[in-house]
């Protein structure tokens, strides 16, 4: 039971943390071109 007193907030802030780390990527721009780069090794420059 005392287990649970320590895995309960630390699965908590893992969690809260990966979705701060997703909405960071979101608000920086890394989801905005998704086709770019898989058509840019087709591309010899």
């Amino acid at each position: 039971m005392t287990a649970l007193l320590v895995l309960i907030p630390a699965a908590l802030f893992l969690g809260l943390l990966g979705l701060g780390g997703f909405l960071w990527a979101l608000r920086s721009g890394q989801f905005e071109d998704l086709d770019g780069a898989a058509e840019r090794i087709l591309h010899d420059d």
